[in-house]
């Protein structure tokens, strides 16, 4: 009997996506929605002038860098002009960025003296995703106090920064694949990778990397030369807009990209402190008593910056008796040590949890598998005590004390105390039933 609904061919399907699927939907469907974005059709701002819209983003460099002995990716936070397409401010950071990047970059754009500049000052606007570096207290505090609007963009639509997403991708091709350490490139062969460990890979060192990324940040301000400018370079575009650039004096701007500590304090003989510890400078000499805040660059606990009751910036203060590079060091590695031992007692416990059970053939009782040894069993035993804390307590060693004779104690917690003491030593003396009247109060 011949099928109602035959199954058409490959041909015939392929065929019927091409005409009834669009081009977007296509490439959605085989690379995913980046790919479908491609063939989307958006509109185009109108031209603006400088320093009206800058946009901001952080981007992971794909390589490795050597970061005082350890192998990180890089991230780099900038800032760039949407009309004149200039990079204003660069921050590069090892390891994940933070608010710290953030402000780090923004105080770069903002400031247009050496070695900033001379692009720069306080933008209208500033576009930015919706990180919590970006949208962090600090940051949309720094940038209030200058009078900047904060644009916060949705979720998932990196096409409304188009600018700024354009120069990671720039960078990307033009600098991060032209470095020593770049993984994103081609694999090489498993004969050629067998026996090298990662670390024998070439890595720059984190100043050299910094030192490249600012360089190539120089060429594309001076020496690229993008369409969208008619031949200008971005710094020449910038340079030739008549429009006026609002500056902030470095001192005031230097307050707006600090955290205040939010309380006054007090400088005593041996500094100011701040979370705990103590912190120092030679220009507090003579000055024990005053009454000063505490500004901070977030996560820098090693150096602060104090201020007088009413904000003017009196100078540094560093950390007193901090740690040696040795003890630094000494102290990394125990906690890594640490760490090591954690996670392999967590799996060592994860087997444990996990028992196997010998199979069987026959009705017989489950069998577990994973012999142990009565001396091991004992030394974890005793090593789950030491360190139980319930244990360690010892809430029974000192008996509490007896309750007072007029009180009425079950026998079952009375056996559970200390013996009372003599009669004549005794301080708990029932008290004497009243036998005023009510209303008697002389």
């Amino acid at each position: 009997m011949p099928l109602l609904n035959p199954v058409p061919s490959l041909s015939t399907f392929l065929r019927a996506l091409r005409r009834d699927l669009t081009a977007g939907e296509r490439a959605g469907l085989a690379s995913g929605p980046e790919a479908a974005r491609a063939h989307d059709v958006f509109g185009k701002r109108p031209a603006s002038w400088r320093n009206y819209a800058w946009e901001t983003d952080h981007v992971q460099a794909p390589l490795l860098v050597d970061a005082d002995g350890d192998l990180v990716r890089p991230w780099i936070t900038w800032f760039i002009d949407t009309a004149t397409k200039v990079i204003t401010g660069t921050a590069v950071t090892p390891g994940h960025p933070s608010r710290a990047s953030v402000l780090a970059a923004l105080r770069a754009a903002v400031v247009r003296d050496d070695p900033y500049g001379p692009a720069g000052g306080v933008p209208e606007l500033v576009r930015m995703d919706r990180g919590k570096d970006f949208l962090s207290a600090a940051v949309t505090t720094a940038l209030g106090a200058m009078g900047v609007t904060v644009k916060d963009l949705p979720a998932y639509s990196p096409h409304l920064k188009g600018t700024v997403e354009s120069l990671n991708r720039a960078a990307d091709r033009m600098l991060f694949a032209a470095l020593p350490g770049y993984t994103a490139g081609p694999t090489r062969p498993r004969s050629e990778r067998r026996g090298r460990p990662a670390r024998a890979l070439s890595a720059q060192s984190f100043q050299d990397f910094t030192a490249e990324v600012l360089e190539w940040t120089n060429w594309w301000n001076t020496a690229h030369r993008p369409k969208a400018l008619s031949g200008r370079t971005p710094l020449e575009a910038w340079q030739a807009d008549p429009t006026p650039v609002t500056d902030i004096p470095a001192a005031d701007l230097w307050a707006f990209t600090l955290e205040d500590d939010g309380r006054p304090r007090k400088l005593t003989n041996h500094g100011v402190s701040w979370r705990g510890r103590t912190y120092t400078a030679a220009w507090m000499t003579g000055q024990a008593g005053r009454q000063v805040r505490v500004r901070y660059m977030p996560h820098h606990d090693h150096e602060i910056e104090v201020c007088d009751a009413c904000g003017r910036h009196l100078g540094p203060a560093h950390l007193a008796d901090a740690a040696t590079p040795e003890q630094l060091q000494a102290l990394r590695e125990a906690r890594a040590e640490r760490a090591r031992r954690l996670r392999a007692d967590t799996k060592a416990a994860e087997r444990l949890r996990r028992q196997r059970f010998a199979p069987a053939t026959s009705a017989e009782p489950a069998q577990r598998l994973g012999a142990v040894t009565a001396a091991q069993a004992e030394r974890e035993l005793a090593a789950s005590d030491y360190t139980d804390v319930a244990r360690l307590a010892l809430p029974d060693l000192i008996p509490p004390a007896p309750p007072p004779a007029y009180w009425r104690t079950p026998p079952a917690l009375a056996a559970g105390t200390a013996p009372a003491p003599p009669a004549s030593a005794s301080a708990d003396v029932a008290p004497e039933p009243d036998s005023r009247p009510a209303g008697d109060a002389t």
